[in-house]
C-alpha cells in the first residue's frame, strides 16, 4: 500500500512536469521534458547505471559509519552526566562548519576514490543519529532507573539495560533524518573531487549543456534515496515493534 501511494505521488510529478514543458516548451537545456529524459537513459543507460551503483555504495557505506559512530557517541554522552557535558557541546560545535568547506580537505587527505565520499557522507549523517539517540535516552522514564538503581543497578547496567534500548525510538527518528540526507553528503564529495559517481555525472553534464542528462542522474539518486529510506523504514520498524505508531 505505502508502495502505491509512492509511485501514485511519483506519476503525479511526472503528470505536472510533462504538462509544464508542454505549455511552456522551454529549449531542452534549461528544462528537459520527461521524454528528453527518457532518451538520455536510452543514449547512456549503461553510464548511468554504473556511476548510481557507485553512489549508492558510498551512501550504504557512509550510512553505515555514520550509524556507528553516532551510536557511539550517544552512548557516551548517556553514561554519566560529566560526559554529556563534555561531549554534547563538542558534538555541536562540528557542525558549525560547513559541509562544502570540509569536503576539499577530506579529498586531501584521503584521496579522491571511495574513503573521501564515505567520510563526507558519515559525517552528515553523524549528528542526527548522535542527538537524536542521546535525547531519547536521557528522556527514559525516570522512575524506572531510580528502580534499577534501588535494585543496586550500576551505571553501566543502567545504561545498557534501561537507557540503551528505552532510547531506541529517538533512534529510530535519527536514523531515518539520515537515510534522508545521507545522499548529500555522497553527492557533495563527488562535487569536490571524484573521477566516478551520480555526482560527478552531474558536474560534467552540467559543464557541457546535457541538462537531459543531468536529470537523468538526478532521477536516479531520488530512486537511491527511496531505496535507502523504504530499507531504514522496515529495519526500523522492527527495532521498535513493541511501540505502537498512532
Amino acid at each position: 500500500m505505502r508502495g502505491l501511494k509512492a509511485l501514485a505521488g511519483v506519476a503525479l510529478v511526472v503528470l505536472v512536469w510533462w504538462g509544464a514543458t508542454a505549455l511552456l516548451q522551454p529549449p531542452r537545456y534549461v528544462f528537459p521534458s520527461p521524454a528528453d529524459v527518457m532518451g538520455a537513459f536510452a543514449a547512456h543507460g549503461g553510464m548511468l547505471l554504473r556511476n548510481a551503483a557507485i553512489t549508492g555504495l558510498e551512501i550504504v557505506l557512509g550510512l553505515g559509519v555514520g550509524l556507528a559512530a553516532g551510536v557511539a557517541t550517544a552512548l557516551a554522552i548517556a553514561a554519566t552526566p560529566l560526559t554529556r557535558q563534555l561531549i554534547l557541546p563538542a558534538v555541536v560545535v562540528t557542525q558549525t562548519l560547513p559541509v562544502f568547506a570540509i569536503a576539499p580537505l577530506l579529498v586531501v587527505w584521503l584521496g579522491y576514490g571511495l574513503a573521501s565520499k564515505i567520510t563526507m557522507s558519515a559525517l552528515i549523517i553523524y549528528f542526527p543519529i548522535a542527538t537524536a539517540y542521546a535525547e531519547g535516552m536521557a528522556r527514559v522514564d525516570r522512575h524506572l532507573i531510580d528502580l534499577a538503581r534501588l535494585s543496586g543497578a550500576s551505571q553501566r547496567e543502567v545504561l545498557w539495560l534501561i537507557r540503551a534500548p528505552g532510547g531506541l525510538p529517538g533512534l529510530v527518528a535519527g536514523l531515518k533524518v539520515a537515510s534522508t540526507v545521507a545522499p548529500i553528503g555522497a553527492v557533495v564529495g563527488e562535487w569536490v573531487g571524484a573521477s566516478a559517481g551520480l555526482g560527478f555525472v552531474m558536474l560534467h553534464a552540467n559543464a557541457r549543456l546535457q541538462t537531459p542528462t543531468l536529470f537523468a542522474a538526478l532521477m536516479l539518486l531520488a530512486v537511491l534515496a527511496l531505496v535507502v529510506r523504504f530499507a531504514v523504514d522496515r529495519v526500523a520498524d522492527r527495532l521498535v515493534r513493541w511501540q505502537p505508531v498512532s
